[in-house]
């Protein structure tokens, strides 16, 4: 399911998107799109960004300085890595990027390390614990490469940390917790994690309905991960990881209780603060809470008769990709969103904090064939078939930074103007994001061109 994309139900002027192309590089993938990879990072210290190309039988590297001006590049051919794709990359010292190439079938990574000044390199190969360990995640943090992996017969994680070109493995305990699932049947911990399998949290960007949905969820900091697990009704179980000590902290927070049993329920972590939900299709109760005391510092109780005073927008419905339709009220928006999975995100611009809170899910309708003209008779036999449709319901709460209730209306985030883009603009295709400071890279290959484009979004009517 793709991200809610709130702005255009809103906003209809496309001449608002306000993106503007930074750079632009000829490249020839030679129609070999599939087997071609292009990834945008940033060094977090030089702040020198880098483009990595990877076509069927050669790399480039691109780098540019802070301005986005082409300052050095590296072409080379694949040797070492044919058939891999590439998982992330990191930077040394030396300013230097490392990129990881992963084989599921060799059950491998190879690191190599690009040497732009003298244009040479070095692989070394690591060994991919698959047989007792599943991969949960992998990401870039703070110049290093994380990969972060489940153990498949111990209760526990497993962090591996690339930096400099050495791996160190951290071993995360989580065997002397106790750990229930929604009706308070004792489980394992890897028994919620096979349940409610983790999504890992983007720090600083936003993160869509249909991801904060989980009900487990990871946040990456520096030298320090936040896993929030919420199969409960009753809590939000917390554990705060340190990557250095290896130390866990269990923190519990009781989520906001109702005169009836809730049917769906969430949280959401953000700079200290939990933000949770609990809903039934009479009552929604939502609680912002002080990460360091779990003292609440908001508190929202709402009927299915109430309007519900801090919303900036529209009760929405959104199915599939279609355009959002308003809900009438409170009582139907509670009705659906009782039925689905909750979740709710936090993120941060400049201006404003902006919350959404909603639901997704699926629903299956039984259409007769007879409805239409089926002439090739792809359907069933039969006179009915099952359709499903993943669908939506939500709301954006606009907040200050001191968490005060606004009046101020949506405007468009960079995330939305560039799903927008991409919407619109088939002939981009190998795309991905690179959040900086106060603005959003989009970067993807021209086919009609055939060049690599960099194209900045800002949030915003700009």
């Amino acid at each position: 399911m793709k991200r809610i994309f709130l702005f255009l139900f809103l906003i209809s002027s496309t001449a608002l998107l306000g993106q503007t192309v930074l750079t632009t590089y000829a490249i020839d993938l030679k129609n070999k799109i599939g087997q071609s990879e292009i990834v945008a990072g940033e060094n977090t210290v030089t702040h020198d960004v880098f483009v990595f190309a990877a076509s069927a039988d050669s790399l480039s590297i691109l780098k540019y300085n802070s301005a986005l001006f082409l300052r050095d590049k590296l072409v080379t051919n694949r040797q070492y890595t044919e058939n891999r794709s590439l998982m992330g990359y990191s930077f040394s010292e030396d300013g230097n990027p490392t990129l990881y190439w992963f084989s599921k079938e060799e059950k491998t990574i190879i690191l190599i390390k690009y040497y732009l000044e003298s244009k040479t390199s070095r692989a070394l190969k690591f060994q991919v614990p698959l047989e007792d360990k599943a991969i949960l995640a992998h990401y870039q943090k703070d110049n290093n490469f994380y990969l972060l992996m489940q153990e498949k017969t111990k209760q526990a994680l497993t962090a591996f940390i690339f930096k400099n070109g050495m791996a160190q493995e951290k071993f995360l305990d989580f065997s002397s917790f106790k750990f229930i699932d929604r009706k308070t049947q004792p489980r394992t911990f890897n028994q919620i994690l096979n349940e409610n399998p983790i999504e890992k949290m983007d720090a600083g960007e936003y993160n869509p309905l249909y991801k904060v949905s989980a009900k487990s969820k990871i946040y990456t900091l520096p030298n320090r991960l936040i896993l929030t697990l919420d199969q409960s009704f009753r809590k939000t179980q917390l554990f705060d990881i340190d990557l250095e000590s290896l130390e866990i902290k269990e923190k519990t927070f009781s989520k906001p209780v109702g005169e009836k049993n809730p049917k769906t329920s969430n949280s959401f972590y953000h700079e200290n603060k939990l933000y949770q939900i609990n809903v039934n299709a009479d009552e929604l109760l939502f609680d912002i809470k002080n990460y360091e005391s779990g003292q609440s510092i908001k508190t929202f109780s709402v009927s299915k008769k109430d309007t519900i005073r801090f919303s900036n927008s529209p009760l929405l419905m959104q199915i599939e990709d279609r355009e959002p339709r308003k809900l009438k009220n409170t009582a139907k928006f509670l009705k659906a969103l009782s039925a689905l999975d909750a979740g709710l995100s936090a993120y941060k611009n400049q201006k404003n904090l902006f919350i959404t809170l909603g639901a997704t899910g699926s629903n299956f309708k039984t259409i007769s064939i007879n409805a239409f003209n089926d002439p090739f008779g792809d359907f069933p036999s039969n006179n009915y078939y099952n359709i499903e449709s993943n669908y939506s319901v939500f709301f954006e709460s606009i907040w200050t930074k001191k968490l005060e209730l606004t009046q101020e209306t949506h405007e468009p985030f960079a995330s939305d103007k560039i799903f927008y883009f991409l919407d619109t603009h088939k002939e981009a295709v190998l795309y991905n994001t690179l959040k900086l400071n106060n603005y959003t890279i989009l970067s993807y290959y021209d086919i009609i061109a055939r060049q690599f484009v960099l194209r900045k979004f800002t949030d915003g009517l700009d």
